[in-house]
């Protein structure tokens, strides 16, 4: 026999948000039912959406990478040219600006060829490298709110079982009112009932407690108040595939952003190298000045027009400075390939201990739904048919439902667990990832 009861209804005047979930509980059979919700939903997808969108520490780090893209072509543009105008006159009898000379002149300064291209270079590179910590922010907000997401998941199922569970503990109470009516049972089965019901919401308290914590916290990475109503989380985590660690491995060399960012790093360090060694050649200046000689404003005589070219060269004479900037760049490119080798080693590390713990997660998942859920079950009724016909104490009844609660509960935060490995692992290898990227098969 199965009964229907309305498990719970809360609503947010903020936005009149109604989370409404209603399950069915039986106490034969199995006892147990799936619970349905008619809620407004919340789904990974528009909550990952909504913080890569809106995730303030995510616009902050996009907006320095944007800006940085600007910065090649400033580099690779020449300086400015200088116009300059002058005017020579007599000291004794000078009236100026009435003098008798006039020079105009146009300088434009060029770097060594190539030395543009390379700071162009340089800077392109410090931009890419801005842009994988882009990236790796992205991985990071995107594994925050999985992981959010499915701890909420679990927590809010959790909660469903908790509040069905009462409804089971009530008809345990009522069996013993019966039987205490006519004399086949104590009073005391009566109270351990209600006591136990009372112990129930006391739990219920605390998970409802974590439910709001952990809303709080996907609230703040979508950059809303705290207090802001969310709906239920109704994206289950992914099932049906196993891990390849040797192709995760693969996965993870060709995406992870913190493995392009040092690799930009060093091709950045190798470009201010050859720039530093350019430094060894001159920049040169050249120009062009008009000159006019002998001018008469008084009889507005024009004087002799004059054409003249100029070529400057800087002397790079300090040779110990530059030889230490080529030091320098060595150097720099020693450390950032030195940086490349400890990254990729902790990628390898994060693969390997993300992959194991995904897999021991879904394991422990199946153990309890497939094997401990049913045993609890079993056991259950097995105390719910003894307790009926006088042959099992209300003890053993009250402790079999208590184990099969505890099998439920259990089961439900491990699922939720299994998304949250997955989301850890997806940033181990820094994209996301689906049944048909991660390869079949045992894992290594």
């Amino acid at each position: 026999m199965k009964h229907r009861t309305l498990m719970g209804i809360t609503s947010n005047t903020a936005r009149g948000l109604v989370v409404m979930l209603i399950g069915f509980v039986g106490l034969a059979g199995t006892g147990w039912a799936e619970s349905k919700e008619i809620v407004s939903s919340l789904t990974l997808e528009e909550t990952v959406d909504a913080a890569l969108r809106e995730n303030p520490q995510l616009r902050s780090m996009r907006a320095k990478w944007e800006a940085m893209t600007e910065r090649p072509v400033q580099e690779r543009t020449l300086p400015n040219p200088m116009l300059q105008y002058s005017a020579m006159d007599m000291i004794k009898d000078g009236n100026w600006p009435d003098t008798q000379e006039k020079r105009v002149m146009v300088l434009q300064e060029f770097p060594w060829f190539g030395k543009l291209g390379l700071r162009g270079k340089v800077a392109t590179k410090e931009a890419e490298a801005i842009q994988r910590e882009y990236e790796a922010m992205q991985r990071e907000v995107i594994m925050m709110v999985k992981e959010s997401y499915f701890d909420l998941y679990g927590v809010q199922r959790t909660i469903a079982i908790t509040r069905a569970e009462e409804d089971v503990l009530k008809r345990m109470e009522q069996v013993a009112e019966t039987r205490l009516a006519t004399g086949q049972t104590p009073e005391q089965d009566v109270l351990k009932a209600q006591a136990e019901i009372t112990m129930l919401k006391q739990k219920l308290l605390e998970f409802e407690q974590q439910e709001n914590a952990l809303k709080a916290k996907l609230n703040q990475l979508v950059n809303r108040r705290a207090d802001s109503p969310l709906g239920l989380a109704v994206t289950e985590p992914q099932q049906g595939f196993d891990t390849g660690t040797e192709q995760l491995f693969s996965l993870a060399e060709q995406n992870r952003p913190e493995i392009k960012g040092a690799q930009a790093q060093i091709e950045r360090n190798q470009a201010e190298r050859e720039l530093m060694k350019k430094a060894f050649f001159p920049d040169y200046r050249l120009g062009v000045e008009y000159r006019n000689v002998g001018v008469d404003f008084s009889n507005f005589s024009r004087g002799d027009d004059m054409l003249m070219f100029t070529v400057g060269l800087d002397l790079p004479i300090w040779r110990t400075k530059y030889n230490a900037g080529v030091r320098e760049a060595d150097k720099m490119i020693e450390s950032s390939q030195a940086g490349l080798e400890a990254v990729e080693k902790q990628t390898s590390f994060d693969v390997q201990d993300a992959s194991f713990k995904l897999l021991t997660a879904r394991r422990t998942f199946d153990l309890y739904k497939l094997s401990l859920i049913p045993q609890a079950e079993a056991r259950f009724e097995a105390s719910e048919a003894g307790y009926r016909t006088g042959k099992v104490e209300f003890l053993d009844l009250l402790e079999s439902e208590r184990f099969l609660l505890n099998a439920r509960v259990m089961a439900a935060m491990a699922e939720g667990n299994v998304g949250m490995q997955l989301a850890r692992l997806e940033r181990a290898v820094g994209t996301d990832l689906k049944p048909s990227t991660i390869p079949q098969g045992e894992s290594k």
